[in-house]
């Protein structure tokens, strides 16, 4: 890893309790929820696949697709980050590793599933991140990628908050379903959730997203591309 790839991992590194807490809040408890059930239903894990999570984080993904008994592998390019994921993969086949999306350290056709939670939007370079994911996936695989919709009203939020100095803020890129669309390295599905507010009244922010669901709105906070390696 490069200096400046360390430099870039110390933003998260004070983030693990910010990062966790936020899910465990009642509207947090939701979008959690809400990706997670995108996630399974886009990656479709099995027992015993070997799969990769890029971008893992304090491990809140990695520990609900780690349930299915597949063997993990989650990078993230902070320490205390992983270190979190670690302590919630307890019991699972689980290695950590530190590395960059852009450059994976793995051979070509490595995994039978890779994907990445909301880590794409720190990434100038999508392109090549994700033909870094594609790369190490098995023909037949599966690659799901999710990042925060530039479409949405979540990121109209954090585009303020950057503008007025929150440094994990003015770090992201922030992308389009279309966007996204185009940066698959075959044809894939695109789908976004999330529909509501982090102010929203959590009863209402269900039918929000059921609403948001039926009608196929482009709007969601979350975009998730997945497709299937040629």
């Amino acid at each position: 890893m490069t200096t400046d790839q360390a430099t870039e991992g110390q933003l998260f590194d004070d983030w693990p309790d910010r990062y966790d807490t936020w899910f465990t809040t009642p509207i947090g408890k939701l979008v959690k929820a809400y990706e997670a059930e995108l996630l399974i239903e886009l990656l479709a894990p099995q027992p015993d696949e070997l799969i990769l999570d890029v971008g893992c984080g304090s491990g809140v993904f990695t520990a609900l697709v780690g349930a299915v008994r597949p063997a993990l592998v989650g990078l993230d390019l902070s320490l205390p980050m992983l270190r979190r994921a670690e302590a919630k993969a307890v019991g699972y086949r689980f290695a950590a590793l530190v590395g960059t999306m852009t450059r994976l350290p793995f051979a070509d056709q490595s995994f039978d599933r890779v994907y990445s939670m909301t880590a794409l939007e720190f990434v100038a370079d999508a392109r090549s991140a994700i033909g870094e994911m594609n790369r190490v996936t098995r023909p037949g695989g599966t690659v799901v990628v999710t990042t925060l919709n530039s479409l949405s009203p979540w990121a109209v939020r954090r585009k303020e908050k950057a503008a007025a100095g929150h440094s994990l803020f003015a770090n992201m890129t922030f992308r389009s379903p279309q966007e996204m669309s185009r940066l698959a390295s075959s044809p894939g599905t695109v789908k976004t959730a999330i529909h509501f507010l982090k102010d929203t009244d959590p009863g209402q922010a269900a039918v929000l997203e059921e609403q948001g669901r039926l009608e196929q709105k482009n709007t969601g906070a979350l975009v998730a591309l997945c497709w299937q390696k040629q």
